[in-house]
Protein backbone atom coordinates (compact mmCIF):
# COMPACT_ATOMS: atom_id res chain seq x y z
CA UNK A 1 0.00 0.00 0.00
CA UNK A 2 2.92 2.45 0.75
CA UNK A 3 3.55 1.63 -3.01
CA UNK A 4 0.41 2.70 -4.14
CA UNK A 5 0.09 6.34 -1.66
CA UNK A 6 3.63 7.03 -3.28
CA UNK A 7 2.37 6.08 -7.07
CA UNK A 8 -0.56 8.17 -6.73
CA UNK A 9 0.71 10.86 -4.72
CA UNK A 10 3.48 11.17 -7.93
CA UNK A 11 0.82 10.79 -10.52
CA UNK A 12 -1.46 13.48 -9.60
CA UNK A 13 1.75 16.12 -8.87
CA UNK A 14 2.79 15.03 -12.23
CA UNK A 15 -0.12 16.15 -14.54
CA UNK A 16 -0.79 19.14 -12.40
CA UNK A 17 2.65 20.28 -13.21
CA UNK A 18 1.99 19.56 -17.05
CA UNK A 19 -0.64 22.08 -17.79
CA UNK A 20 0.82 24.85 -15.30
CA UNK A 21 4.15 24.91 -16.81
CA UNK A 22 3.30 24.27 -20.47
CA UNK A 23 3.60 27.49 -22.35
CA UNK A 24 -0.19 28.74 -24.00
CA UNK A 25 -0.18 30.55 -27.46
CA UNK A 26 -0.80 30.43 -30.97
CA UNK A 27 1.63 28.00 -31.68
CA UNK A 28 2.10 29.44 -35.20
CA UNK A 29 4.86 31.68 -36.61
CA UNK A 30 6.88 33.09 -34.38
CA UNK A 31 4.69 32.55 -31.60
CA UNK A 32 5.23 28.72 -32.07
CA UNK A 33 8.82 28.85 -32.47
CA UNK A 34 9.09 30.44 -29.10
CA UNK A 35 6.82 28.15 -27.68
CA UNK A 36 7.94 24.89 -28.96
CA UNK A 37 11.83 25.86 -27.81
CA UNK A 38 11.06 26.75 -24.42
CA UNK A 39 12.09 24.59 -21.92
CA UNK A 40 9.20 24.76 -20.38
CA UNK A 41 7.82 23.19 -23.03
CA UNK A 42 10.03 19.94 -22.89
CA UNK A 43 9.76 20.20 -18.67
CA UNK A 44 5.67 19.99 -18.85
CA UNK A 45 5.53 17.24 -21.70
CA UNK A 46 8.09 15.43 -19.91
CA UNK A 47 6.45 15.58 -16.78
CA UNK A 48 3.49 14.24 -18.43
CA UNK A 49 4.64 11.10 -19.70
CA UNK A 50 5.76 10.66 -16.00
CA UNK A 51 2.63 10.49 -14.88
CA UNK A 52 1.16 8.11 -17.28
CA UNK A 53 4.05 6.18 -16.25
CA UNK A 54 3.34 6.19 -12.89
CA UNK A 55 -0.61 5.78 -13.09
CA UNK A 56 0.07 2.42 -14.92
CA UNK A 57 2.26 1.37 -11.77
CA UNK A 58 -0.15 2.79 -9.20
CA UNK A 59 -3.35 0.82 -11.06
CA UNK A 60 -0.98 -2.19 -11.22
CA UNK A 61 -0.34 -2.08 -7.08
CA UNK A 62 -3.68 -1.22 -6.95
CA UNK A 63 -5.05 -5.29 -7.50
CA UNK A 64 -8.35 -3.93 -8.95
CA UNK A 65 -8.61 -6.39 -11.68
CA UNK A 66 -7.73 -7.43 -15.13
CA UNK A 67 -9.72 -5.35 -16.80
CA UNK A 68 -8.36 -1.84 -14.93
CA UNK A 69 -4.62 -3.17 -15.29
CA UNK A 70 -4.44 -4.02 -18.88
CA UNK A 71 -6.45 -1.30 -20.33
CA UNK A 72 -4.58 1.27 -18.31
CA UNK A 73 -0.90 -0.35 -19.52
CA UNK A 74 -2.14 -0.97 -23.17
CA UNK A 75 -3.66 2.77 -23.31
CA UNK A 76 -0.26 4.19 -22.03
CA UNK A 77 1.65 2.56 -24.37
CA UNK A 78 -0.45 3.90 -27.00
CA UNK A 79 -0.27 7.17 -25.62
CA UNK A 80 3.33 8.05 -25.10
CA UNK A 81 4.86 8.04 -28.70
CA UNK A 82 2.02 11.14 -29.44
CA UNK A 83 3.89 13.14 -26.74
CA UNK A 84 7.29 11.86 -27.65
CA UNK A 85 7.06 13.42 -30.68
CA UNK A 86 5.22 16.67 -29.34
CA UNK A 87 7.97 16.64 -26.89
CA UNK A 88 11.36 16.22 -28.58
CA UNK A 89 10.37 17.36 -32.55
CA UNK A 90 8.24 20.04 -32.03
CA UNK A 91 11.33 21.19 -29.58
CA UNK A 92 13.59 20.92 -32.41
CA UNK A 93 11.15 22.03 -34.80
CA UNK A 94 11.19 25.51 -32.63
CA UNK A 95 14.90 25.42 -31.87
CA UNK A 96 15.76 25.42 -35.36
CA UNK A 97 13.36 27.87 -36.39
CA UNK A 98 14.80 30.40 -33.77
CA UNK A 99 18.62 29.40 -34.82
CA UNK A 100 17.77 29.61 -38.83
CA UNK A 101 15.11 32.19 -39.13
CA UNK A 102 12.97 30.07 -40.82
CA UNK A 103 9.58 30.16 -39.25
CA UNK A 104 8.17 27.83 -41.90
CA UNK A 105 9.32 24.83 -40.03
CA UNK A 106 6.48 25.38 -37.49
CA UNK A 107 4.42 24.17 -40.32
CA UNK A 108 5.72 20.83 -39.69
CA UNK A 109 4.26 20.28 -36.42
CA UNK A 110 0.89 19.92 -37.88
CA UNK A 111 1.32 16.61 -39.82
CA UNK A 112 3.50 15.53 -36.86
CA UNK A 113 0.78 16.03 -34.23
CA UNK A 114 -2.31 15.37 -36.76
CA UNK A 115 -1.35 12.35 -39.11
CA UNK A 116 -3.75 9.75 -39.40
CA UNK A 117 -1.97 7.04 -37.40
CA UNK A 118 -0.61 9.30 -34.08
CA UNK A 119 -4.31 10.64 -34.36
CA UNK A 120 -5.84 7.55 -33.99
CA UNK A 121 -3.28 5.82 -31.95
CA UNK A 122 -3.61 8.63 -29.42
CA UNK A 123 -7.36 9.11 -29.39
CA UNK A 124 -7.21 5.13 -28.44
CA UNK A 125 -4.84 5.20 -26.15
CA UNK A 126 -6.59 8.22 -23.95
CA UNK A 127 -10.11 5.91 -23.85
CA UNK A 128 -8.52 2.96 -22.69
CA UNK A 129 -7.07 4.93 -19.82
CA UNK A 130 -10.29 6.32 -19.43
CA UNK A 131 -11.55 3.12 -19.25
CA UNK A 132 -9.03 1.76 -17.01
CA UNK A 133 -9.88 4.61 -14.64
CA UNK A 134 -13.53 3.80 -14.24
CA UNK A 135 -12.56 0.22 -13.87
CA UNK A 136 -10.69 1.23 -10.85
CA UNK A 137 -13.52 3.20 -9.71
CA UNK A 138 -15.90 0.10 -9.99
CA UNK A 139 -13.50 -2.04 -8.11
CA UNK A 140 -13.07 0.52 -5.30
CA UNK A 141 -15.48 1.58 -2.50
CA UNK A 142 -15.98 5.07 -1.79
CA UNK A 143 -16.20 8.14 -3.22
CA UNK A 144 -12.40 8.65 -3.72
CA UNK A 145 -12.32 6.25 -6.90
CA UNK A 146 -15.02 8.00 -8.57
CA UNK A 147 -13.00 11.29 -7.98
CA UNK A 148 -9.84 9.92 -9.45
CA UNK A 149 -12.10 8.28 -12.12
CA UNK A 150 -13.52 11.88 -13.32
CA UNK A 151 -10.20 13.26 -13.88
CA UNK A 152 -9.52 10.55 -16.24
CA UNK A 153 -13.11 10.62 -17.92
CA UNK A 154 -12.09 14.58 -18.85
CA UNK A 155 -8.58 13.84 -19.92
CA UNK A 156 -9.55 13.95 -23.73
CA UNK A 157 -12.17 16.33 -23.76
CA UNK A 158 -9.84 18.92 -21.85
CA UNK A 159 -7.41 18.98 -24.73
CA UNK A 160 -9.54 21.42 -26.55
CA UNK A 161 -10.43 23.74 -23.47
CA UNK A 162 -8.95 26.94 -22.57
CA UNK A 163 -5.53 27.13 -20.98
CA UNK A 164 -7.60 27.80 -17.51
CA UNK A 165 -9.88 24.89 -17.84
CA UNK A 166 -6.59 22.92 -18.70
CA UNK A 167 -5.22 23.83 -15.19
CA UNK A 168 -8.17 22.89 -13.13
CA UNK A 169 -8.24 19.78 -14.87
CA UNK A 170 -5.25 19.04 -13.82
CA UNK A 171 -5.88 20.38 -9.90
CA UNK A 172 -8.75 17.90 -10.41
CA UNK A 173 -6.67 15.10 -11.68
CA UNK A 174 -4.17 16.18 -8.51
CA UNK A 175 -7.23 16.16 -6.15
CA UNK A 176 -8.61 12.50 -7.04
CA UNK A 177 -5.24 11.06 -7.39
CA UNK A 178 -4.33 12.64 -3.72
CA UNK A 179 -7.75 11.78 -2.60
CA UNK A 180 -7.68 7.87 -3.37
CA UNK A 181 -3.68 8.20 -1.77
CA UNK A 182 -5.33 8.89 1.14
CA UNK A 183 -7.94 6.31 1.21
CA UNK A 184 -5.33 3.57 0.11
CA UNK A 185 -3.10 5.16 3.53
CA UNK A 186 -6.41 5.05 6.05
CA UNK A 187 -6.72 0.95 4.39
CA UNK A 188 -2.60 0.17 5.51
CA UNK A 189 -3.42 2.01 8.76
CA UNK A 190 -6.76 -0.08 9.53
CA UNK A 191 -4.73 -2.99 8.46
CA UNK A 192 -1.74 -2.05 11.17
CA UNK A 193 -3.91 -1.45 13.96
CA UNK A 194 -5.81 -4.86 13.33
CA UNK A 195 -2.49 -6.91 13.16
CA UNK A 196 -1.35 -5.32 16.24
CA UNK A 197 -4.51 -5.85 18.75
CA UNK A 198 -5.20 -9.41 17.25
CA UNK A 199 -8.64 -8.08 15.35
Amino acid sequence: MRSTVGLLVATGVLFAIYPILRPYTSESGQAGADTFASGLWVAAHVSAMLGFITLALAVRTMNVGAVAEVTTWVGVGLTLPYYGAETFALHVLGSDALDTGDLRLIDLAEPIRYGPTQTVMFGAGLILVTVGAVAVARGLPGWQSALFASGFVLLLPQFFAPPWLRVAHGLLVLAGAAALAVYFAAGRDRQEISTTTGA
